[in-house]
């Protein structure tokens, strides 16, 4: 290509030069549709009357105009700020979406009645739970947190100290591992009338139940971390005069790592499951117990109200180890994000 045909294909795309890409438009018109739905959203909330009575109405139509008129406004002058934008833009479409379903939930239920009550209450009925129900339901969490904490806590200690003595001891291995293939694979709820009746209160039996179905996969997977560390590393650090100590503790345990958090998410995924059943059978506190409370009262509101703490709660939870391993782990790729 000569110089004169390059000056002047140059020449052609100067006028192009500072306007808008499609994506950006693409971005922003998403912005600007989300922001649309969920300010129609309030205004179905506050302008159309509700077939029933509910609470919190005109509380929720101005979180939702405010909200909504600030994703207007980030689509229409999302240029200001490009990297609060970039950041927004991969929310737009949840949010699009979220906001259309809001509308489609307050139409069925608190304004056309077509979905039985009290079963499915409208979204307003949830905000009143929260702003009215708040010190009891933050009651809840903090007892299920502090109940979940203990025993996750105690398992995944006790299966990480079991699960390295299997990869390192013979000899332990061959007395424990029989015991941990006749219990280990037992689903923890089975044991429950065992842990009420062994245990002093239905809160330690709790702790129990919890650590025994956190502890098995932290132990058969660090087990099979240690198992599986290369030989040649011992040989090298034996070769340098590591002690025993040195190759458990330095060699081992690290590259095991990987493993032990394998079995840490499933431990903390198949603990929730046994946090609420022991709330709801014995521990008289915590969401678990909550739920029962509301459903015998056919409060269905408030029932919804703690499922989403539950979920926001447990995600959180998981989305901790996510960073603690990411911390710990820093020298290997993250294939999974939380």
């Amino acid at each position: 290509m000569s110089l004169i045909s390059i000056e002047a294909a140059s020449a052609g795309a100067a006028p192009t030069r500072g306007l808008p890409s499609r994506e950006t438009l693409t971005r922003a018109a998403l912005a600007i549709a989300a922001g649309a739905a969920w300010i129609a959203f309030a205004f179905v909330t506050r302008h159309w009357p509700d077939a029933g009575e509910w609470g919190r109405g005109e509380e929720l139509a101005q979180a939702a105009a405010g909200f909504g008129a600030a994703l207007f406004l980030a689509g229409l002058l999302g240029g200001l700020w490009p990297r609060g934008a970039e950041r927004l833009r991969r929310y737009t479409p949840w949010l699009l979406a979220l906001g259309l379903f809001f509308i489609l939930w307050q139409a069925t239920t608190a304004k056309l009645a077509l979905l039985p009550q009290p079963f499915f209450p409208p979204p307003h009925a949830l905000v009143e739970v929260f702003v009215d129900d708040w010190p009891k339901l933050w009651e809840s969490v903090v007892a299920s947190l502090k109940l979940e904490l203990l025993g996750f806590l105690a398992g995944a200690g006790a299966g990480f100290v079991v699960g390295v003595s299997l990869g390192w001891s013979r000899a332990f291995g061959y007395w424990v591992h029989p015991a941990m293939r006749l219990i280990g694979p037992m689903p923890s709820i089975a044991w429950l009338p065992i842990a009420f009746f062994a245990f002093p209160s239905s809160y330690s039996a709790s702790i129990f139940l919890i650590g025994l179905t956190t502890g098995f996969p932290v132990a058969v997977l660090t087990w099979s971390g240690v198992a599986s560390v290369n030989s040649a590393y011992y040989d090298v650090a034996r070769t340098l005069g590591a002690s025993r100590a040195f190759l458990i503790f330095k060699v081992a345990i690290p590259a095991a790592l990987p493993h032990v958090f394998v079995g840490l998410f499933m431990g903390l995924g198949a603990s929730f499951a046994v946090l609420v059943t022991a709330e709801m059978m014995g521990v008289k506190a915590g969401l678990g117990f909550y739920l029962q409370w509301a459903q015998g009262w056919a409060a269905y509101a408030n029932m919804y109200a703690a499922l989403l703490v539950m979920s926001l709660m447990c995600s959180g939870l998981i989305t901790l180890l996510f960073r603690l391993r990411d911390r710990l782990l820093s020298w290997q790729k993250a294939e999974v994000q939380w």
